[in-house]
């Protein structure tokens, strides 16, 4: 009761009394509870329909939901599902006529139906667990999906003697099993994810895969309806080689089983090409390394000629889907901070086809985003905005409409930040590092009246991911409070090729360091920066290179690391992915080379610190545990240093999936620089 009243104490008057240059309304803290954005799209096949989901906060459950609507070319916004529950996985069926999605109108998700000419909905499944993955046979009489089968749970003891109605302790849980707990998830039940396949009529499901591997993709049917391609890892030692998928295919009738790829590495994501000829799916080589491009491949249906058609592109890419001929295959990429959907030949000719692909990630200002071709070759998307969350556009033939405004009504009267693009030449090599600068409503004016302003490095996690300009409400909610916030993409980040994220390769923190100095420096020196007013923080990866700035530079009046590693070895040995960490990031195991890993630790530098620092991590996360934090922040105690723990309850590592959380994390990180912010030497003041 304590700590709640002093978070209300000290974040209440932080956000009902700070005003900036007059300029108003800007965001926020209650306004998270207006963003809407679409995903999850589905499109007809004349390309004048989109189904997507239409994402919203509840303020009263405090979770993100969403249902089902469409809009047509025509700009007319209609809901399929009514509102009630959460509605999500919207599938076409082939002739159009009916919708399947998911639903929890029953308590529960299961599969349920709409007839669209006539309105009508139903319910069509009564499982235990909840399916995933909806595809449509090509004559719409079946839907596949996969779902968790659960198996024994393993006990080796048996306690003899408990009087009946005695209330003892629960019984002891036993684990041997690699990966047994995930972020997000919890403990694993036991049990595997299979396919099945289902009439779309109703009826019973039936179980096509078994044994104990996981089918948790979604998978492609033959032209004629007889087989399924899907993507599993069947090692085994699949737990230590995690990555290492192959396609398969599943005879419907038979069940049989055949093997497709063989190679070391992930292969994934297989689609069938219209006319039943070929398959296209996703892949790479395995050379252990924190960073591959995934290339698209393309094979003959029995699994010969397999070749990649995007050899020369040196980026990643995400996801395809076959033109109606047959003759390329659409799939987005993410270049430089932003994301594109792209035709790709087979003769291995390429065009971008639509552009500013976002808008999902509306916390933070992460890359990425939705798309969906018709038969007419419409390309449906999820369209980014820097001042905007994702919403709906079509294209076709170089014509691009956006269709939706999800957030005028919210956000149309609001003075938001605006976003511009910088590029610095890194310190350490002179390599370009590109980042965004956000200015806070009314900085131009202020800056001609001879304003200085306070500065925020924001800094992405991953470490293999990129930012760019896409809605943020974090960012947003630091510049209406008259912060500068700077957010970069230092080596290592995606996007720019393989060498460039490879470069943190057993490397990291490292050089990422000299990058961000960099476009500090540079932003100090084009804009109107009080240089005696810098603030740092991060979340994930961007906490370890918060904790790492901290260690090696006192240049910054206060840091807010979120969510950090901070020993390499301990984070090692307990985050639920530790196999993968320890084979792909590091060259060897943490006891054969302690030095290394200590030598790229933040403990290792916590003797330099001398910023005040807060930290801040959910107390349920198990990608970057909490004790992680703990020894940042106790070591810091121990130094004497100005330092306090924000510990968020139930939260895993993705903590603005609960809106209040969010806010939380933002109200906490402006208020612990507010503390240490100085006056500035140039009139105006803050």
């Amino acid at each position: 009761m304590k700590e709640n009243i002093w978070v209300a104490v000290i974040i209440a008057p932080l956000f009902s009394t700070m005003t900036f240059a007059k300029v108003e309304p800007v965001l926020q803290l209650e306004d998270v509870f207006t963003l809407e954005y679409a995903s999850g799209l589905a499109i007809n096949a004349g390309g004048d329909e989109v189904y997507f989901v239409r994402n919203y906060m509840d303020i009263h459950s405090d979770k993100k939901l969403g249902n089902i609507w469409k809009v047509d070319k025509k700009k007319n916004l209609t809901p399929v599902t009514n509102g009630l529950h959460v509605d999500y996985s919207p599938k076409l069926s082939p002739d159009n006529t009916k919708l399947a999605y998911i639903s929890t109108a029953s308590g529960k998700s299961q599969i349920h139906m709409k007839w669209l000419q006539t309105g009508n909905a139903g319910q069509l499944s009564h499982f235990t667990n909840a399916p995933s993955n909806l595809s449509w046979s090509p004559d719409g009489k079946h839907l596949a999906f996969s779902m968790f089968v659960d198996s024994e749970t393993k006990s080796v003891v048996s306690l003899p003697g408990m009087p009946k109605g005695a209330k003892w302790a629960k019984p002891a849980v036993y684990i041997d099993d690699m990966y047994y707990r995930f972020d997000g998830a919890g403990y694993n039940k036991a049990g595997n994810s299979h396919i099945f396949v289902m009439s779309t009529d109703g009826g019973n499901a039936r179980q096509l895969t078994e044994g104990e591997f996981n089918h948790n993709e979604k998978v492609s049917w033959s032209k004629d309806g007889s087989k399924l391609y899907y993507s599993t890892n069947k090692r085994l030692d699949k737990d230590l080689e995690w990555t290492d998928s192959n396609i398969y295919s599943v005879d419907i009738e038979t069940q049989e089983v055949n093997v497709l790829t063989d190679r070391n590495g992930p292969d994934s994501s297989p689609i069938i090409s219209p006319n039943g000829k070929l398959i296209a799916y996703l892949g790479s080589d395995q050379h252990y390394k924190n960073y591959e491009n995934t290339e698209l491949y393309i094979m003959n249906i029995d699994g010969s000629n397999k070749h990649s058609i995007t050899e020369n592109l040196d980026r990643s890419i995400n996801n395809i889907q076959w033109a109606k001929n047959s003759k390329s295959v659409l799939m987005s990429y993410q270049d430089k901070g932003e994301t594109y959907v792209a035709s790709q030949s087979l003769s291995g000719k390429r065009k971008i086809v639509a552009r500013q692909l976002g808008g999902l990630s509306y916390g933070r200002p992460y890359n990425g985003g939705e798309f969906v071709v018709s038969e007419d070759g419409t390309v449906a998307f999820t369209f980014s905005n820097p001042q905007r969350p994702a919403d709906i556009a079509i294209t076709k033939k170089g014509k691009t409409t956006l269709l939706t405004t999800l957030n005028e009504d919210a956000l149309g009267y609001k003075t938001l930040a605006s976003i511009k693009e910088i590029n610095t030449k890194s310190s350490f090599d002179k390599r370009n590092i590109q980042a965004w600068i956000a200015y806070p409503p009314g900085y131009d004016t202020a800056k001609k009246a001879g304003k200085k302003f306070p500065l925020i490095l924001e800094i992405h996690g991953g470490p293999v991911t990129n930012y760019g300009p896409h809605f943020s409400a974090e960012i947003q909610l630091m510049a209406a409070k008259g912060y500068v916030v700077v957010y970069a993409n230092p080596r290592g980040s995606d996007s720019y090729g393989k060498e460039f994220s490879q470069t943190i390769h057993n490397n990291y923190p490292s050089q990422d360091y000299d990058d961000l100095m960099s476009v500090v420096d540079n932003v100090i020196k084009q804009e109107a920066i009080d240089d005696e007013a810098l603030f740092v923080t991060g979340g994930s990866g961007g906490g370890v290179l918060t904790a790492w700035i901290i260690g090696h530079t006192d240049r910054f009046k206060a840091a807010v690391v979120a969510k950090p590693v901070i020993n390499w070895i301990s984070f090692a040995l307990t985050t639920d992915i530790y196999p993968f960490v320890i084979k792909n990031w590091f060259n060897k195991m943490p006891w054969e080379d302690s030095e290394h890993y200590m030598k790229l630790s933040p403990i290792s530098y916590v003797g330099n610190v001398s910023t005040p620092t807060m930290l801040l991590t959910g107390e349920a996360d198990q990608r970057t545990p909490i004790a992680e934090t703990e020894q940042f922040y106790q070591a810091l105690k121990l130094r004497d240093v100005d330092t306090a723990m924000v510990r968020i309850p139930d939260a895993y590592h993705g903590i603005y999936k609960r809106p209040s959380n969010l806010m939380s994390k933002v109200a906490h990180i402006l208020w612990w620089f507010e503390q240490y912010k100085t006056t500035p030497k140039s009139k105006g003041g803050y």
